[in-house]
């Protein structure tokens, strides 16, 4: 399909300057309107829409300058490029902090001006992408806070809608920083019980001794510490949805205490004797492999069959990164938001960078890399040097190795093996010890012997 040419707005007092410069112009392929002074180029960048703007320093009835603060007040992407016969340090650095694209001196670098236009048309060509893709996801292509159109994802969302639709139980896998949760809280706010609470708990994240009191509550005196009284996580949950996280991480000896609670729907706060009814849809999640978890005894094989009426998959953001272009736009929507920026999209470059990297810490890895380039930025583009340094210099999956001294004991291996492993997994602990073959608890118990927390 044929494109349209680029229109570029020639302002430029000198007739004979400007009838050369239209000719160059229109034999390098642009569409050409021209104006003699601030008032007509005014008229003309309202009325017939330029893409880019070439404008000489001195024109009558107001400089370039003043003209590009007008110019970008109303459109503040359109490129705009200055040409003066006197320029001093002083008059581009003004230029260019004001908005312009580049700023040319008289006589003019035809060379260089031919490439400052192609390159804003390039930055025109982002944009537009940008706006197109924005658009898109602002509509919608995913499920609630999912983002995301591949067939991977679609599988995803039809499965979640489906399950949504019931009051059944589910179990939601896939690695760390897939987007777990958000499943979850996707089938709670397309569900039945979308009025009532999502109450999460990690079962991870809290220290073995605290996790029962978590889940059940307590009253006044139960135990050390029990100062008053505590709702349990299944009142907290009542006529909601009671989401818990890495299932398969939660202490043996209490697995067989939340099926009881699941099969009766009556829960005792520790140190009761009154039972409390509860009305609780449960959706479990886990990093692990569910046959695995079962036969090493990580899930009790009765509370597995309890909650997965349904199973759904999340898949690894390498295994549909055709989504990348979206999430991308997204998470910069929200941090421009956030952090009071006005980053457009990544230069080519950029995002081929992230398109190449296996992203092992998923959606929540990519997440955190484009806040960061957000921040670093400080404008409307992402380039390649705005990414961190380990996605710009990239090793080849097969040449990831661990290096250690002839004479290394076992023990300083295996705390270089974990702690090395803690860095990939943006030390989440279960997904370490997933990827290590172990269990949190022990996690837990080499860091302290580490020292480290």
């Amino acid at each position: 399909m044929k494109t349209h040419p680029m229109t570029v707005l020639i302002v430029e007092d000198e007739d004979a300057m400007r009838m050369v410069l239209e000719m160059r112009l229109r034999d390098w392929g642009y569409e050409v309107l021209t104006a003699a002074d601030a008032d007509a180029a005014e008229h003309l960048a309202h009325s017939s829409h330029p893409d880019i703007i070439l404008s000489d320093i001195v024109i009558p009835g107001s400089t370039g300058l003043e003209l590009l603060k007008r110019l970008k007040a109303d459109l503040p992407g359109r490129p705009v490029v200055l040409i003066t016969a006197q320029g001093t340090i002083d008059m581009a650095v003004e230029a260019m902090k004001e908005g312009a694209q580049d700023f040319l001196t008289k006589p003019l670098d035809y060379s260089k001006l031919q490439v400052i236009l192609e390159s804003a048309q390039r930055d025109i060509a982002l944009r537009r992408q940008s706006e197109k893709l924005a658009t898109q996801v602002q509509k919608g292509s995913g499920l609630g806070i999912f983002v995301g159109a591949s067939k991977a994802m679609k599988a995803v969302y039809e499965l979640l809608e489906t399950v949504a639709a019931s009051d059944a139980s589910a179990i939601i896998t896939g690695e760390s920083g897939t987007g777990k949760e958000l499943a979850a809280r996707a089938i709670h706010e397309h569900s039945a019980r979308a009025h009532g609470p999502f109450i999460a708990i990690n079962a991870a994240a809290i220290p073995e001794t605290l996790i029962e009191s978590e889940i059940f509550g307590y009253e006044k005196g139960a135990f050390t510490g029990a100062v008053g009284v505590r709702a349990g996580c299944f009142e907290l949950a009542h006529e909601g949805t009671l989401f818990f996280d890495e299932i398969a991480e939660m202490p043996s000896a209490l697995q067989p205490k939340l099926l009881r609670v699941l099969e009766d729907g009556r829960v005792r706060r520790l140190g009761s004797h009154q039972e409390l009814a509860f009305n609780v849809r449960v959706i479990a999640a886990t990093n692990r492999d569910l046959k695995e978890a079962v036969q090493k005894n990580l899930l009790r094989e009765d509370l597995f069959y309890r909650l997965c009426v349904f199973v759904i998959s999340l898949p690894p953001l390498r295994e549909h990164k055709e989504d990348l272009p979206a999430l991308v736009q997204h998470f910069l929507s929200e941090f421009n938001a956030k952090h009071n920026t006005n980053v457009v999209a990544l230069r080519p470059e950029a995002l081929e960078m992230l398109s190449s990297y296996p992203w092992p810490g998923n959606v929540r890895e990519l997440r955190n890399v484009i806040e960061r380039a957000v921040i670093v930025a400080k404008g409307e583009w992402i380039e390649p040097t705005h990414l961190p340094p380990y996605l710009r210099h990239q090793e080849p999956a097969s040449e990831a190795r661990i290096t250690m001294p002839v004479g290394a004991t076992a023990a300083e291996i295996e705390k270089e093996l974990i702690l090395r492993t803690l860095q990939q997994t943006g030390n989440n602990k279960a997904e370490t010890a997933r990827r290590l073959g172990l269990d949190v608890k022990t996690i837990r118990n080499k860091l302290k012997a580490y020292g480290l927390q």
